[in-house]
């Protein structure tokens, strides 16, 4: 009787311990639901991708690609269907943003993780994030109400239309700078404390701490801010539809008027197009040519980052 006891309890002793992760109703549902949203994310960017695809394909059968990208005229009344006109303005307004929101931007962020006590910091990461938060009809009709009447006081009345693409540039620079200082700020914070110290006891003044240890170490952070920062600029719609003007103009003068793609779009759509008329698919076409920009600054971005990433343990 003992020794059966004893086989018993050993038998129970020797038992294999499950290593296997036991299934949890809550942590189901929520990984159910997370790879819900991944798949619905990858079947809305495939869906935009063929609605893009397929009626610019049906704008391409009427006007030749090579017209589309070379040609330096768009008006669709007398059949002229040149993007250069209209991707000019974008670039144009999208650098004189970025001259403005990137070095302002990524200061802001030095400053906030290296130099701000956390009452300062208490009080200018609200009023950063006002910014962010202010509509972007309201930028439009700022620009066009006190940026235009200040560029033409400075540089004189009849060198400044009162639509042109300094103004909106201007003012859509100063809407990117919360984006591009929030996300600098962060890849900044996160460059472990550790280097900052060792800068310290080697001699660096915060200064330079900042600008050769803790800079170059969230490099990569940075290049994804300002990526992501350029991405938002040349799809800014209302400010440019507000300030920039409405016409289609092949020029370099940034204080005359012309028309960005996102702003003819956002011009036209509103308007009686009949359906399928080539007016109604080139705004596909031009919705296409956004999606490859931005595409394009995406991948350009993942290189870069990857290229310059640091880790550290």
């Amino acid at each position: 009787m003992d020794s059966r006891r004893i086989t018993t309890s050993q038998r129970e002793t020797t038992r294999p311990f499950s290593l296997k992760k036991q299934s949890r109703l809550g942590e189901n549902i929520i990984q159910g639901f997370l790879l819900f949203c991944g798949v619905l994310s990858m079947f809305t960017t495939i869906g935009i991708v063929i609605v893009l695809g397929s009626e610019s394909i049906a704008f391409f059968r009427q006007v030749s690609i090579v017209e589309f990208l070379t040609n330096t005229v768009w008006s669709p009344q007398i059949d002229e269907f040149g993007i250069l006109p209209l991707l000019l303005s974008t670039l144009l307004t999208s650098t004189i943003a970025m001259f403005i929101a990137l070095p302002t931007g990524l200061a802001a962020a030095i400053y906030l993780s290296e130099y701000a006590s956390r009452r300062a910091r208490s009080i200018l990461k609200p009023v950063l994030e006002v910014l962010a938060g202010v509509p972007t009809v309201v930028y439009g009709y700022f620009a066009l109400k006190f940026m235009t009447p200040l560029l033409k006081s400075v540089f004189g009345e009849a060198n400044v239309n009162i639509y042109n693409m300094a103004s909106a540039g201007l003012v859509m620079g100063i809407m990117i700078i919360p984006l591009v200082s929030s996300m600098s700020e962060d890849a900044l914070s996160a460059v472990p404390r550790a280097l900052r110290e060792g800068a310290y006891g080697l001699g660096a003044t915060r200064l330079e701490t900042a600008i050769k240890v803790v800079l170059p170490a969230g490099i990569s952070g940075i290049i994804a801010a300002f990526v992501v920062a350029i991405s938002r600029a040349v799809g800014e719609t209302m400010i440019v539809a507000v300030a920039a003007g409405a016409k289609p103009t092949f020029t370099f003068n940034p204080f005359e008027a012309a028309e960005t793609m996102t702003g003819h779009i956002a011009r036209i759509s509103g308007g009686d197009l009949s359906y399928a008329s080539i007016d109604y698919n080139s705004i596909f076409a031009i919705g296409l040519t956004l999606f490859l920009m931005t595409l394009g600054l995406n991948m350009i971005s993942r290189r870069l980052v990857r290229r310059f990433r640091e880790v550290y343990e």
